[in-house]
């Protein structure tokens, strides 16, 4: 082989692992087949694909440990999160713009599930809501937090879009990581909002079921919108005309 189509074979080793980090075949913190069945796979030697996975771990995508393997890094997640976790631990404020940013997000992330989920990622939803409904049930409020952020990101890669699944799995994850505990403590407080966000996911998920883009797009901004409300402080009484808390749409 010519070192001239030994380069293209390279480049395209390097695009089709590309490809399986995009769509999420290879996650952050996986570890690649071994060498050997991989290369069988791809039709190539060994020495081709090394080639190949060594850029890819010049460009931080990938991580070679010694004795263990390739692992994916989480370089295309924390792109978009790592100016932000700062940010938003020294400025409280910002919470309430990512929200306004991820009713919009997530809420387009709805539509697109509701339009392209296969039979495996309602299945997966599926039983995200069954242990929704598990720790709603036992009143564990720290855990159901966490069910509620994979019930999130079930949806984000339902969408099939890989752009929504990596902001999703930056920016997204990020904010969820400084309200989690938030949303735990209110539900400790009060047992009818883990209710209403309960059957707020619940509406979520019977549109993506029953393949109704629009209607699961809404879903998702009536959540958002109520989470939103239940995290922004009570507006100071206004003397004359009062005040009410802001209501979701």
């Amino acid at each position: 082989m010519t070192s001239e189509s030994n380069r293209k074979l390279v480049d395209l080793i390097v695009r089709h692992i590309e490809s399986r980090l995009l769509d999420g075949s290879w996650q952050a913190g996986s570890r690649l087949p071994p060498e050997r069945s991989m290369a069988e796979e791809l039709g190539v030697s060994r020495n081709t694909l090394r080639e190949a996975t060594q850029r890819l771990v010049a460009r931080g995508l990938l991580e070679s440990q010694r004795g263990s393997g390739v692992f994916v890094t989480d370089r295309l997640q924390s792109g978009f999160a790592s100016p932000w976790r700062q940010l938003l631990g020294g400025h409280p404020q910002l919470r309430g713009e990512m929200l306004e940013f991820r009713r919009v997000l997530e809420g387009a992330t709805a539509y697109f599930a509701a339009m392209r989920a296969d039979k495996l990622d309602r299945e997966r939803i599926g039983e995200v809501v069954k242990r929704l409904k598990a720790m709603r049930r036992c009143g564990d409020y720290v855990q159901e937090a966490k069910v509620d952020a994979e019930f999130h990101e079930a949806i984000a890669d339902a969408s099939h879009n890989s752009m929504f699944r990596h902001l999703h799995g930056g920016v997204i994850k990020l904010l969820r990581e400084h309200i989690a505990l938030n949303v735990a403590g209110l539900k400790e407080r009060a047992g009818s909002v883990s209710s209403v966000l309960l059957e707020q996911h619940l509406a979520i998920w019977e549109s993506i079921r029953k393949r109704e883009p629009e209607a699961a797009e809404r879903a998702m901004q009536i959540h958002i919108d109520f989470v939103r409300g239940e995290l922004e402080p009570e507006p100071e009484a206004m003397p004359a005309r009062g005040t009410k808390r802001r209501q979701a749409l």
